[in-house]
């Protein structure tokens, strides 16, 4: 097979956009913002190494101090924070590169650590099941998070526009709303964690309601084929996994094909885990009632990639895991190269170079 001429690496028209190529860098937090939240040189160099992918998606960035849920993750709340951006987008771009900022709100996954004493909040007030959570202060048990009041929720969604706002004035060629993986949107969208009698909450077009309006002010600020909307419907991270999922996201889906999004990033894959209440949702059953671009993504290889590109099920596949240990992913795909070993975990958040920008690049010595 002739790699250089595969689907993979033919260029993507995206929105306005053309991309270089079919392969995205998978957002994936890295934890080198240190305790202000504030980007800097370091991550700068980690997004440059990886700009041969067509397009970049950054970790998620925090929208607001009540978002924050992660220790020395970025922040994009602030007009520091955004001027900060300047130097990741400047290097990407350098690269001939696109890059989207995902914007984020950890919702109940967080800890009163992160808050001055004040709980977490979440759609409902249900404690999140899992072992512990990392925080300023160190490992801490879960807490049940405080309900969101219905006159709360308008100010969390000027708080996505805002931050909309501050990524277009930092450079970034568009903007991700993180609604997958047992974060706030997450727990809005599913019935295990939206027990909510407002609203926002009971029925698919209720529970929808909160991601809505957030794409409509989203969209206020962006083109709406500048915007990306992520979502996990096979996913158990962070507690998740609703009896309803397939109806849910089959209703989502077509709710947001209205809107002309620049794409749906949909985590297929199992690689993060599957709660068993069914059978996973595939791609092809998105591309029916989704009409723009589809990411694919989570546990894909090379191969399994060029298939789904070119069974027509997806337009784009992001790599996450196989991008840490191999800035040159792509020229490694592209050439037939081996990949290099995935990275100890406990190197991924060292919190300097170490696991970060040290890995070497393919030796053709070698």
């Amino acid at each position: 097979m002739n790699q250089k001429n595969n689907a993979l690496f033919s260029p993507f028209p995206l929105g306005d956009l053309t991309l270089q190529n079919r392969i995205v860098l998978a957002p994936m937090t890295r934890a080198r913002a240190g305790s202000m939240q504030i980007p800097n040189a370091l991550m700068a160099e980690y997004y440059s190494q990886r700009s041969a992918a067509g397009l970049l998606i950054t970790e998620g960035t925090f929208i607001s101090k009540q978002a924050v849920g992660w220790v020395n993750a970025p922040g994009i709340y602030t007009d520091e924070q955004a001027e900060a951006w300047k130097i990741v987008t400047k290097a990407v771009h350098s690269k001939g590169s696109k890059i989207f900022l995902q914007l984020w709100h950890c919702g109940r996954a967080s800890h009163s650590a992160f808050h001055g004493g004040e709980l977490a909040v979440a759609p409902s007030a249900i404690k999140l099941n899992d072992k512990y959570i990392h925080t300023p202060d160190g490992k801490k048990d879960l807490e049940v998070p405080r309900a969101l009041d219905t006159d709360e929720i308008p100010q969390i969604v000027e708080d996505y526009k805002q931050a909309a706002r501050r990524a277009k004035e930092a450079g970034f060629d568009g903007v991700e709303i993180h609604s997958a993986n047992g974060y706030l949107i997450d727990e809005f969208l599913q019935s295990k964690t939206n027990k909510r009698t407002d609203r926002y909450g009971g029925s698919l077009e209720n529970r929808f309601r909160f991601l809505h309006e957030i794409v409509n002010a989203v969209t206020e600020v962006w083109p709406a084929n500048r915007v990306c909307v992520r979502l996990s419907p096979n996913g158990n991270y962070n507690d998740m996994g609703s009896e309803d999922y397939r109806e849910s996201f089959t209703y989502f889906a077509s709710q947001l094909d209205k809107v002309g999004l620049a794409c749906l990033h949909v985590l297929d894959g199992l690689a993060f885990g599957f709660p068993e209440l069914g059978e996973p949702m595939k791609l092809n059953e998105f591309r029916k009632i989704f009409s723009a671009p589809i990411i694919g993504n989570c546990g894909y290889t090379q191969e399994t990639a060029e298939a789904a590109i070119q069974e027509g099920n997806a337009d784009m596949i992001a790599f996450g895991r196989p991008f840490i240990s191999n800035p040159d992913l792509v020229e490694r795909f592209r050439n037939g190269w081996s990949l290099a070993a995935d990275a100890e975990m406990g190197a991924w958040f060292s919190f300097e170079k170490e696991g970060y920008t040290d890995f070497e690049f393919y030796d053709l010595g070698s």
